[in-house]
């Protein structure tokens, strides 16, 4: 029975999906897609290509990333080895855990500090990490000089492109707080006037940078004269940052985490990251269920998934700390014993009270790539400068936009997220790889910030329960809650909103749960299908065809081989 037969929920496909057997990319821009596939058809691989997708993406969606910032990739290489890259930002050395001065002791202004000095400005700043991870993979990895990853990223800074009205929308959305700094302001509000959709947005000084990174490679900021420039400037504003922290800075390369549910693996990013252990924690507890029976978006489908994210958030405060830090008990978390010990907590017919008293400002401004080669490397990064155009500073004579991770510590001494030099940000994180007798059938990922391991593991429900294309599995309503409110999309039906209700559920309608989703399922005949969701301007795209068959040429010769 197919699940529209049996679904509560029912809806449209706003977007299409693309398949093609040679590469598939899908990322948030189009432009980033795009020149993804270029190194794919370069001759590059899948890390290859979402390396250069990243570097665009700072051109394209700089209120999302920049190299500046943090993220984690999956990589699934080509002979089966699956790492974790850590590019998460880290407290300078400089910075104590009474750096700032909180202005409430309870939710919702508990995260925030004096003057929002660790959200807004150079005190939000943290030690970055993307650009190191990214050319470390793209040096382990890839087969393409770094200058080529780079040069799409270049072409569009330097020449310009037009704005989607999701930027723009970002752009005025922020506007007070971008007019605060000069060298940002004339770039996105330039005269005063924020850019709207349809205009021309040039990065001249931004497109220097790079040619320069392009040069030196990450040591341009990571000991170069570039890191000295970035952290003398913010040093003088009142940064904590300085230019040691630049030169000791680490990736860290992690095992990833892995589970079972209903004959598939999943593996996805450890701590400091949640998502993985959120969702496998998660789908232990509902493994239970015939969650395909219930139905899609159905009331009881709904009611359980619901239930099970509460115990997960109750549990949350156990994982959202660097392991460096604290002890995080991953191995229990994530026990199909574990998940049958708190099992019998979710009543069917009431909604629990699993009140979770987590904090968290991290925010769901990020962007994520899914991609993939016919050789079978496979990534799946989520990366960002945290909030909506990071510290809402630029450095001078850059382009550079530089993160607010230091928003994501607890700014009370002597909690588990509490601000310590060195110290990793968390982040809920859950880029995942799907694999079937070791075989992968899905990879995926989305921004979304807290709400992420909710919408990743929705996604995994619609794939492997509900037997949904990775169109429909990346479309699909979501819900959400970390035990206050229900967040549940308007397109789940009022009706089905209304029984949750009856059954104790605080609901909410809303527009949307987390961001735009990027989906690769991949067939048994090595075709992949690539999928983007509405949320976001993402855009898959795929490359087919090859080489002309051996020994064709375009015009053979009838003389050859003849003697005259």
């Amino acid at each position: 029975m197919d699940w529209r037969d049996r679904t509560g929920s029912p809806f449209t496909c706003e977007k299409t999906a693309v398949a093609a057997h040679r590469g598939m990319a899908v990322t948030n821009h189009p432009l980033a897609s795009a020149a993804a596939v270029e190194m794919l058809a370069a001759g590059g691989n899948a890390i290859d290509a979402a390396v250069s997708a990243l570097f665009t993406l700072t051109v394209v969606e700089p209120m999302m990333v920049g190299i500046l910032g943090g993220g984690v990739a999956l990589i699934r290489l080509a002979d089966g080895r699956e790492i974790v890259l850590d590019g998460l930002s880290t407290a300078p050395a400089a910075s104590r855990s009474d750096s700032f001065t909180p202005v409430a002791d309870d939710w919702p202004d508990y995260m925030e500090a004096q003057g929002r000095a660790n959200r807004v400005g150079p005190k939000a700043v943290a030690v970055p990490g993307t650009l190191k991870a990214w050319c470390e993979a793209a040096e382990r990895f890839g087969r393409l000089p770094l200058r080529d990853l780079i040069e799409p990223a270049i072409r569009h800074a330097e020449r310009g492109f037009l704005l989607s009205p999701y930027l723009a929308t970002c752009i005025a959305e922020i506007e007070p707080d971008l007019a605060l700094d000069p060298a940002i302001a004339a770039v996105f509000l330039p005269g005063g006037r924020p850019l709207g959709a349809g205009d021309l947005l040039v990065q001249t000084d931004y497109a220097e940078t790079l040619r320069l990174i392009a040069r030196e490679g990450p040591d341009a900021v990571y000991g170069g004269n570039l890191g000295r420039r970035i952290a003398s400037h913010l040093e003088g504003i009142g940064s904590f940052l300085r230019f040691d922290d630049l030169e000791s800075y680490r990736t860290i390369e992690r095992e990833p985490m892995r589970g079972t549910y209903r004959g598939v693996e999943i593996v996805g990013p450890p701590p400091p990251c949640s998502g993985g252990v959120q969702t496998l924690q998660i789908l232990n507890l509902l493994e239970a269920w015939d969650i395909g029976e219930l139905g899609f978006g159905t009331a009881e489908t709904l009611h359980l998934v619901l239930e099970a994210l509460k115990i997960a958030a109750a549990d949350r405060r156990a994982v959202t700390a660097d392991p460096d830090f604290v002890d995080v008990p991953v191995a229990r978390l994530i026990s199909k014993d574990y998940a049958a010990l708190r099992r019998p907590e979710i009543d069917r017919g009431r909604a629990g009270s699993f009140e979770a008293r987590i904090r968290s400002t991290e925010s769901a401004n990020t962007t994520h790539v899914t991609i993939a080669d016919g050789d079978g490397n496979i990534v799946t990064s989520t990366q960002t400068i945290n909030s909506l155009f990071g510290a809402r500073i630029m450095i001078p004579g850059t382009g550079i936009i530089p993160n607010n991770y230091m928003y994501l510590f607890d700014p009370h001494p002597g909690q588990a997220l509490s601000l310590e030099p060195g110290k990793r940000i968390t982040s809920g994180i859950t880029a995942l790889i799907g694999k079937r007798d070791g075989r992968p059938v899905f990879a995926l990922g989305l921004p979304g910030a807290h709400r992420i391991p909710a919408s990743a593991m929705q996604a995994v429900l619609n794939l492997v329960d509900h037997g949904m294309s990775p169109q429909e599995a990346a479309e699909a309503p979501r819900v959400f809650t970390w035990g206050q409110e229900a967040e549940i999309e308007r397109g789940v039906p009022e009706a089905v909103r209304a029984t949750l209700a009856g059954l104790g559920h605080r609901v909410s309608a809303v527009a949307h749960v987390a961001g735009g989703m990027g989906i690769i399922g991949f067939g048994a005949d090595g075709l992949m299908t690539g999928a983007a969701c509405w949320r976001a301007d993402g855009v898959p795209m795929g490359v087919g065809g090859g080489a002309a068959r051996q020994g064709v040429s375009f015009w053979p010769d009838p003389r050859r081989g003849r003697s005259y």
